[in-house]
């Protein structure tokens, strides 16, 4: 079976993003390695969840990036282009993003039958409630936590409304020059 890993930013006090969902508290300056470390964990994947807030933004700042050869990120953004994408909703009746399907199932079940199927494993990224969903019915696999050095006093969790503690086993823990630590934990099951 598949795992599911989630790759998250995440301020020092436990935010993913500010009250409104801002993200200008992300450091942005990252160096090669940090670089390499989440382009391993995408080459890991072959697929991608999102929640259905988070989609348009993120596979537009992908499409983007694609359409520009000259960007930094254009090789990057090829792959999120290209990955296979499942946008959880209950919202909307067909998607208007190329390569995605709609989740409109049970979460345990849709999730468990993307990770049933062939292929690498599968990332997801966010957004907030989804990713706590994820978290509170005990799917992700593990957990890539990039530590910004940056407090935030307020915003959105993704711990939070979990169903209860749980414990993670730290499996490694990498700090980088710009600042961010990378922690990698799987769930005590």
């Amino acid at each position: 079976m598949r795992k599911l890993k989630l790759q998250v930013q995440m301020s020092v006090d436990g935010f993913v993003a500010g009250p409104n969902g801002e993200l200008d508290w992300m450091t942005w300056d990252m160096d090669e390695k940090i670089g390499q470390r989440i382009n391993d964990i995408t080459d890991s994947c072959d697929t991608i969840l999102l929640g259905r807030k988070m989609t348009d933004g993120f596979v537009t700042h992908w499409e983007r990036a694609v359409e520009t050869p000259e960007s930094p990120e254009h090789e990057f953004a090829k792959k999120m282009v290209g990955y296979r994408k499942y946008v959880f909703t209950r919202t909307l009746d067909e998607s208007p993003w190329a390569n995605t399907t709609l989740a409109k199932g049970d979460i345990v079940e849709e999730v468990n039958a993307i990770k049933a199927q062939d292929g690498k494993d599968v990332v997801v990224y966010g957004g907030a409630s989804f990713v706590s969903s994820l978290i509170k019915h005990d799917l992700i696999d593990e957990y890539n936590l990039f530590i910004n050095p940056t407090a935030i006093g307020e915003g959105l969790r993704i711990f939070s409304d979990n169903g209860g503690s749980f414990r993670l086993r730290l499996l490694d823990a990498t700090s980088y020059p710009c600042g961010i630590t990378v922690n990698r934990y799987e769930p005590v099951r």
